[in-house]
């Protein structure tokens, strides 16, 4: 899930017609001094974190003059709370308030249906109210088909004691709360408090609004980075892996950084899974072995070779992890040895150092296992490949084996070269990267191997050169379904003549960054 701050989701309460208090979203102190002389009255600092109860941390304050708001916003800036370092303010007007409510849509997966919440009780956690005074909460559950009416609103007001004189304006206002959340297809959203001011105007006082992460290419014009519900802003890391599966629908890639800054001292390895619960089940395993996780990855869903290539490169951005650990389900339903040909492209372009298990079970794992043995036994490091008789907890025992042989040697990031490709290269375009081929090097290939090696069969002979048997067109939107089978066997038995590049956007940018901080 994406969630959006405060102010974001107050602009789309105001685009919507729903009454939020006058104000800015500001960054710097000098800025909340001016925003508060503009609206020329006593002001309320909110930080901008995706936290609740901001107020028992100092994270609202209130200013009567610009000097004070600008003097709090000082303060308030640059200050860590918890995952949080606050970048930004919202500044607005302060409220005189007379009464306090909450109002709240979710989505009730059980009945899959979404329903809104009301009580008139508000500015506190709604889930101790509901323990303690379920009498002062009310539930509506919306057909989505015919929508919401606001005669439904006024009657589920109604149970709740509301009286004639609010009736009105809080059943219009829950009226148009629901249709913007469903324009922005929020899997939540709420407003606590929405407040009665003293001049009987009702106003969001605050917004908490979470969108559905498969639905948020449908609005870039709320311009979120990354499609996933963290408890703090993404990582610039994470933000890479994202524009990954951001661009791929090709099987599940979920990136999520534990630490940004890995201590050499300590057991970190990066970690692999593959399908939820059998991820759930490996982290465990390496967990009791006093392992420590750089990072959670997940790539299922039957991934494409290159997306799995793209999640091992990632990874592999982590300076001093001591291991890499593969392992999902044993039973997974995706060509493992797609993810076997992913991982030696990638652990062969790395040249990694560190040692790697990877338990590849399901459907062809002995093909997968093999591919592994085959390709990265010369590496400097050992890279174990096993299956689904071979346990999370054995393969984490060889990992600490290896580990120790290994005398604990960290990894060291590489720059991302790009690659020397002769100007007359064959070539054509994937749906992720690009193939290049040097037909110089071919006229001496005897084997013609990476024709048969292409299960798609897009590829032919013409002249005994390796081209395109269809378009084009047809390659780049998806027919090479870049399973890299035809580099891995030029690489490894014959001229190294095929070589498919697959960029990763922010990637080479970010390693650069990293050496240099290391250095």
């Amino acid at each position: 899930m994406a969630r959006l701050y405060e102010y974001q989701g107050k602009k789309l309460l105001k685009e919507a017609g729903l009454p939020v208090p006058k104000g800015e979203v500001v960054s710097s102190a000098s800025e909340g001094r001016k925003i508060a002389e503009q609206l020329d009255r006593p002001v309320a600092l909110k930080m901008q974190v995706w936290l609740t109860g901001r107020a028992g941390f100092g994270g609202i304050q209130f200013a009567e003059k610009p000097q004070q708001a600008e003097k709090l916003a000082d303060k308030m800036l640059d200050t860590k709370i918890k995952n949080f370092v606050v970048e930004k303010l919202l500044v607005e007007e302060k409220l005189a308030i007379k009464a306090e409510y909450f109002v709240g849509l979710i989505i009730d997966d059980a009945q899959k249906k979404p329903v809104l919440i009301f009580s008139t009780v508000g500015g506190t956690g709604l889930e101790e109210v509901i323990r303690s005074q379920p009498e002062r909460v009310a539930y509506l559950y919306v057909d989505v088909r015919r929508g919401l009416q606001e005669y439904e609103v006024r009657n589920f007001l109604l149970q709740l004691g509301i009286s004639a004189r609010l009736l009105h304006k809080l059943s219009d206002f829950i009226t148009k709360f629901y249709k913007m959340a469903r324009r922005y297809d929020a899997r939540s959203a709420e407003i606590n408090p929405l407040v009665l001011t003293e001049d009987d105007k009702i106003y969001a006082a605050d917004c908490h609004i979470v969108v559905d992460d498969y639905a948020v290419y449908r609005h870039p014009e709320l311009q979120i980075e990354v499609a996933r519900e963290f408890d703090r802003p993404p990582t610039l890391l994470e933000k890479i892996a994202y524009w990954v599966e951001e661009k791929d629908h090709r099987g599940t890639f979920y990136f999520f950084q534990m630490v940004e800054d890995v201590s050499g001292k300590e057991n970190y390895i990066g970690f692999h899974g593959a399908g939820g619960g059998g991820s759930m089940m490996s982290m465990d395993a390496v967990l009791s072995r006093g392992f420590k996780l750089a990072n959670y990855c997940d790539t299922s869903g039957n991934p494409a070779a290159s997306k799995v290539y793209r999640a091992a490169k990632i990874i592999l951005s982590q300076p001093n992890i001591k291991g890499y650990f593969a392992s999902g389900s044993g039973v997974a339903s995706q060509e493992q040895f797609h993810s076997a040909r992913g991982l030696v492209k990638a652990f062969h372009e790395e040249k990694i150092e560190i040692p790697a298990v990877i338990r590849l079970g399901g459907n062809y794992e002995e093909k997968a296992i093999e591919i592994l043995g085959n390709y990265l036994r010369h590496l400097a490091a050992k890279v174990e490949g096993y299956g689904r008789d071979d346990s999370p907890e054995f393969c984490a025992q060889r990992l600490e084996e290896l580990i120790e042989e290994n005398k604990a040697k960290k990894h060291k990031v590489r720059p991302i070269k790009e690659p020397e490709i002769s100007p007359a290269a064959y070539s054509f375009e994937t749906l992720t990267g690009k193939v290049y081929i040097d037909h110089q090097k071919c006229a001496s290939c005897q084997s013609k191997g990476c024709i048969q090696a292409c299960s798609a069969q897009i590829l032919r002979l013409k002249e005994g050169k390796p081209i395109l048997s269809i378009t084009q067109e047809e390659a780049k939107k998806g027919k090479c379904t870049e399973c890299l089978a035809c580099e891995i066997y030029c690489t490894f038995h014959e001229k190294a003549a095929l070589y498919i590049h697959l960029p990763i956007l922010g990637l080479k940018e970010y390693r650069s960054r990293i050496i240099k901080d290391k250095k």
